[in-house]
């Protein structure tokens, strides 16, 4: 590695900062189990979300809504040029590291999509969607019996 640096790598913050990885958390989730006028988990996510995110280059959004209430607490996840996910069944005590951990590896998959090996099991068990991005063109799909 003649004339290389470590300068010469990019780290996960830079990746993450130069894709515009972004978690978004709903505030307003809740369990059914949890009171209707207590304090929301959705905000506790949001928050230990964002404590997890310091200093990684993953930005977080407090999101008013998801649309995905039957599997709260709910997050999702982007990168410029990458596919978007959508997860459910989220805790705030155990899973904020686990959605930074999802975002940097977003943000380093150069096709775009979330690798499987490596993402942390409550990104496996809890996916609810992908969403391909704006630009994207699906190829020709054929039949098998074509």
């Amino acid at each position: 590695m003649d004339g290389v640096t470590l300068t010469d790598f990019e780290t996960d913050e830079d990746v993450a900062a130069r894709t515009g990885a972004v978690v978004y958390v709903c505030v307003t989730c809740r369990r059914p189990s949890d009171p209707d006028d207590g304090p929301r988990p959705g905000l506790a996510l949001a928050r230990a979300v964002a404590e997890a995110a310091e200093g990684t280059g993953v930005a977080v959004c407090q999101v008013e809504c998801l649309g995905n209430c039957s599997r709260s607490l709910s997050a999702a996840m982007r990168c410029n040029g990458a596919w978007t996910y959508i997860f459910g069944g989220l805790d705030p005590d155990r899973d904020a590291a686990a959605l930074i951990a999802g975002a940097r590896l977003l943000a380093r998959a150069e096709d775009g999509i979330l690798p499987w090996r490596g993402r942390p099991e409550v990104l496996k068990r809890g996916l609810i969607a992908r969403v391909p991005p704006p630009d994207f063109a699906e190829k020709n799909f054929k039949e098998e019996t074509e």
